[in-house]
């Protein structure tokens, strides 16, 4: 691991196939945006000689062309993957976006992955949504550890943020959370502040010094012992308190030296099982300091300490039609399980899947057993069918290194495959499997598209499929109420860049309209009607005439038609059109143009024409009788109300109820929800909820979550109504 006092291995430069499991390591970096995770691995990158000092590789190209909206944006909107080799070790450097509008390009970096690096800015601190990322990846296992970034900012404290890591990340147990290393700092500056000049080994007890511009070993000054023994003493306890040799506290506490490989060894198996997570400092070359400082340690933990996908339990399989498995290990000659974690178009070379396999090898060329996902509600149909595998490649910023082949824990892009979509599984065509989903955050945002123009309108359709297809998070809906194409969105950078991408990316212009909710329309008492609709122009004629009750019933009781005519006035095969007729109509609205529910209309009486009577004509009369007595009477909109649910910190819990209630919300009740968090149940009319998504960050920094469903329809108030009347009646 880091600790080891003799040279590091060298620089290996980029990785493209791996042989065996044990020699990858798969890493996502994880932290809130601006915390330097992209700058981190592109440190990682030159230190391992895959980059030169430009940050470019034998082409030319950079290591961060990933997507010209990054560039624009300035923040990384996408998962990207950086495999480089270090020790014979391909180590790949899964790069996922820290604003939370890209939460499911972090979650497929998860799924990707065995291990995650927390980058935390020294001058940021910890944000609430890393915290309940910590908790994600600690509900499942997975191995950890924390690197500040930013030491050089005047801000910037290790002591102070170590001691909140430690209080944040580790719980009941913050010896689980300790430094491997202490910075060392260089003479004060004009500002005060003390620049990080090198690193203290606290197993080693040696100095790693990069003061020169080159990484030194050299034994630490008298001075600084005193910090170092104390912080190793702390670093030794965590680490026997987390030793399978139940003997050696006991001998450490009986005042026995514990040596050195002995340590590194626990040390190592702690990290790997998840139970100790080791702090480290990084920072950047610069033009003073040609190695960036804590590169090598942090490669040196990343191969020696972080586990091999071997060591991983992979998620588990089904068959496609959901009876189950044995679970699949990472075996290159077990059968192929992989799984399709990012989708992307490529304007030159089309469709790229980026694959992590679990099991078995994929190989060129060879044909694959697509097995779909089951997102069937966001737009992305189920999918069970045969694809030819096209090209291998590794991947690294634009482009891309030939593989002959990708083993079972090794990560490769994918060329040709058209059908299979992100989350969906690969296996062999001859015993087809599904692996389980990762969990997808629901998409709240609605956004409300139409084409810009007749020629735009020919391209939606194909450009949003594309767009769905690489972006599971997206759902698209086509609301057959208010008749509109809404993408919905995790927020508003996620609808910029959807935006963007239909642009830029498949030559595709829309206009953002108002989104629409699903209102009703119903009589607020009893009503009459008579429809008259009696022509002639010559020849056959048009004669019916109908008089109807209208009564409003329960909610949720739709329409009921009832024929109480007696005589025959209005003769038996012309009441079925009455009806069509004014159920046509209660479909069109009476008011303001939205669906009529929850009547009793009642035929009552009628007059026929033995000639000029028909069924067009019946149907006429009762459409204007439904009209004649909706303009007697009062009618009352109807506007969705949601059930929502929110978690958020305890803390928050006061602002979030508040900003219910100014949204019309009523609060039902609140609950405990696991340590530290509150679930608040509220019912609030959907109308309000167009900007919660974005409100409700707001609010909570970011660690509220909060989801919603149908509930029913109520009574919009007056006030709102007489607005949305006035709307129609303008046409707007």
């Amino acid at each position: 691991m880091g600790e080891k006092t003799q040279s590091h291995p060298g620089a290996a430069g980029r990785a493209a196939a791996a042989d065996r499991p044990s020699s990858v390591r798969n890493v996502v970096l994880v932290g809130h945006s601006g915390s330097g995770k992209t700058t981190l691995a592109e440190a990682l990158a030159l230190a391992t000689g895959a980059v030169n000092r430009a940050g470019r590789v034998e082409d030319g190209a950079t290591v961060s062309d990933y997507d010209e909206i990054e560039h624009r944006q300035q923040r990384s909107v996408q998962l990207s993957l950086l495999p480089v080799e270090w020790g014979g070790i391909k180590i790949n450097l899964i790069d996922t976006p820290g604003y939370a509008d890209f939460v499911g390009e972090l979650r497929a970096g998860l799924r990707a992955a065995d291990a995650a690096l927390f980058v935390v800015s020294g001058s940021d601190g910890v944000d609430g949504a890393t915290r309940m990322l910590w908790e994600e990846c600690a509900a499942v296992g997975m191995p950890r550890a924390i690197v500040f970034t930013h030491l050089e900012a005047a801000r910037s404290d290790f002591d102070e943020m170590t001691r909140i890591c430690a209080q944040t990340f580790g719980g009941d147990d913050p010896d689980a959370v300790l430094p491997l290393y202490l910075p060392l700092y260089g003479p004060q500056g004009p500002d005060g502040h003390a620049p990080v000049e090198g690193l203290v080994g606290l197993l080693s007890q040696r100095v790693f010094d990069y003061s020169s511009g080159e990484r030194k070993e050299i034994p630490p000054d008298e001075e600084q012992l005193p910090r170092i023994a104390a912080a190793r003493d702390r670093l030794i306890e965590g680490i026997i308190a987390e030793s399978e040799d139940e003997t050696l506290m006991d001998r450490y506490l009986a005042g026995e030296e514990i040596d050195y490989k002995t340590l590194v060894e626990d040390l190592e198996r702690a990290v790997a099982r998840g139970t100790f997570h080791p702090v480290l400092a990084a920072a950047p070359a610069t033009e003073g300091n040609r190695e960036g400082i804590g590169t090598i340690e942090l490669l040196e933990l990343i191969t020696g300490g972080f586990p091999t996908p071997a060591e991983r339990e992979a998620p588990a399989v089904t068959t496609p039609d959901g009876r189950p498995r044995p679970p699949v290990t990472c075996d290159p000659d077990g059968p192929l399980v992989a799984e399709v974690v990012k989708t992307a178009s490529d304007p030159y070379v089309g469709r790229v899947s980026l694959v992590r396999v679990f099991s078995g090898t994929l190989r060129p060329d060879e044909t694959v057993h697509v097995s779909g996902h089951g997102l069937t509600d966001r737009g992305h149909e189920d999918h069970d069918v045969e694809e030819r595998i096209g090209a291998l490649s590794s991947p690294f910023g634009k482009q891309q290194r030939t593989m002959n082949r990708c083993i079972a824990g090794d990560i490769a892009s994918v060329g040709k495959l058209m059908r299979a979509e992100t989350g969906d599984t690969l296996s062999s065509k001859d015993d087809p499997l599904l692996m389980e989903p990762w969990t997808m955050p629901d998409p709240l945002l609605p956004l409300a598209i139409q084409a810009h123009s007749k020629a735009d309108e020919d391209k939606l359709s194909q450009g949003l499929a594309r767009l769905v297809a690489e972006d599971p998070t997206m759902r698209l809906e086509q609301n057959q109420d208010t008749r509109q194409l809404v993408l919905w969105c995790l927020g508003e950078a996620h609808r910029d860049v959807a935006l963007e991408r239909l642009r830029s990316r498949y030559g595709v212009r829309v206009d953002v309209v108002p989104h629409k909710v699903s209102l009703r329309e119903t009589f607020g008492g009893q009503a009459f009607g008579r429809g008259r609709h009696v022509k002639q122009s010559g020849g056959h004629g048009q004669y019916a005439i109908c008089e109807i009750e209208v009564e409003p019933l329960p909610p949720g009781s739709g329409i009921e038609f009832v024929d109480k005519v007696v005589g025959g006035a209005v003769p038996r095969q012309f009441i079925p059109s009455v009806e069509k007729g004014v159920r046509a109509q209660a479909g069109r609205g009476v008011a303001a143009g939205y669906p009529l529910v929850d009547v009793r209309v009642t035929l009552t009486d009628g007059k026929s024409h033995s000639v000029d009577s028909s069924d067009a004509a019946f149907q006429t009369a009762g459409a204007l009788a439904l009209r004649e007595a909706a303009a007697e009477a009062k009618i009352h909109l109807l506007e969705p109300v949601a059930e929502v649910l929110v978690l958020v910190p305890d803390q928050y819990v006061g602002p979030v109820m508040s900003d219910l209630s100014g949204r019309r919300g009523r609060v039902v009740g609140t609950e405990q929800s696991g340590h530290g968090r509150t679930l608040v149940r509220a019912e609030v009319p959907e109308i309000e909820l167009g900007r919660y998504a974005l409100d409700l960050r707001s609010v909570s920094h970011g660690t509220g979550r909060f989801s919603r469903s149908y509930a029913r329809h109520e009574p919009m108030p007056p006030q709102l109504s007489g607005k949305i009347r006035e709307q129609a009646e303008n046409g707007s």
